[in-house]
């Protein structure tokens, strides 16, 4: 007789990682160290599981998820929030290790989130600097923000550490841009993106360590992915205004920049601004539409593998989407 699917959900923490399996409520336990995880992928090889989902928690799961993906068992790695939202969907609001493993493992069976190849080393790498790199400008900002309160006491010293962030981040973009050079296909993206007018090494930077779907996935879903497409929320009679909503935040951030320089020097943007604030619209709205056009014509261009070119119609970009 045939054995049904087995689906698996893995919680993470530093220290272990407590793993469910759907059809059982039993949970079991490994130390998340190479040897625990070794474990794991021997026990689940066992008898494979249709599916695994982890949760994202701050790079706690990647060797996990590397290694199942290593033994060629599908693994997922899932937003919290959404699992989260799952979870008070089924009613479970109590929340232990054992009982999140279940969830992953129903989330799993019931969801079916879509496999997508683990990002390699090299663009870990290229993510954890990017990262890193948000940080120190945050660090710069909120420096910055406190110089202009405080007492001359301290500010030879606030005033050492903010240039030592300065030099720590143009030694991070050197970094960054050396990695794009190391790698042909980053270096090809690279030059594609800032060929654009109103795109600069920061959103290109991001793009290919945060956005690597960019030029795989049609329009609609590019936006959706980033968070720049509007949500309607309708019910009844009632007609609620469009908003944007989740996505990757980061990848959100650098395009908003980028498309306030684009909607000035960007021909094809200036004039799609400029069109939508004669409409009525405000500068708000305007921004967050040449955001998501910005994004479109950069996804289209990725996929075809074709230079910015103004003279080019958009409809042979194949944009087929309305913003």
């Amino acid at each position: 007789m045939e054995l049904p699917p087995v689906f698996a959900g893995i919680d993470v923490s530093k220290a272990q990682l407590d793993v469910a399996l759907t059809g059982s409520d039993e949970t079991w336990t490994v130390p998340n160290v190479p040897d625990g995880i070794a474990q794991l992928v021997q026990r689940l090889e066992e008898r494979p599981p249709t599916l695994v989902v982890l949760e994202a928690t701050g790079g706690f799961e990647v060797a996990a998820a590397a290694a199942l993906a290593a033994a060629e068992i599908p693994v997922v790695i899932a937003n919290p929030r959404q699992v989260r939202d799952f979870a008070k969907s089924t009613g479970q609001l109590a929340k232990t290790d054992a009982i999140d493993a279940h969830i992953l493992a129903l989330f799993a069976e019931r969801v079916r989130p879509q496999v997508r190849p683990l990002p390699d080393d090299a663009a870990r790498a290229l993510d954890a600097i990017v990262g890193r790199r948000r940080q120190i400008i945050d660090m710069i900002t909120a420096e910055s923000n406190r110089l202009g309160f405080a007492l001359p006491a301290v500010q030879k010293g606030i005033k050492k550490h903010i240039r030592w962030l300065e030099r720590q981040l143009s030694d991070i973009d050197s970094e960054l841009d050396e990695l794009i050079r190391k790698s042909p296909a980053w270096r090809a993206k690279s030059d594609l993106l800032r060929d654009v007018p109103g795109v600069g090494p920061n959103l290109a930077r991001t793009l290919i360590a945060e956005l690597p779907e960019l030029g795989r996935l049609s329009n609609k879903q590019i936006a959706a992915l980033v968070g720049v497409a509007p949500l309607a929320r309708d019910s009844g009679l009632f007609r609620g205004k469009r908003r944007i909503w989740g996505g990757r935040a980061p990848v959100r951030s650098a395009l908003f920049m980028s498309s306030l320089s684009a909607s000035k020097w960007n021909p094809v943007i200036r004039v799609f601004y400029r069109r939508l604030r004669d409409r009525g619209k405000s500068p708000k709205v305007a921004h967050v539409a040449c955001m998501r056009k910005l994004l479109i014509i950069l996804n289209a261009m990725i996929r075809d593998g074709r230079k910015w070119d103004p003279a080019i119609p958009l409809d042979q970009l194949r944009l087929q989407h309305s913003c």
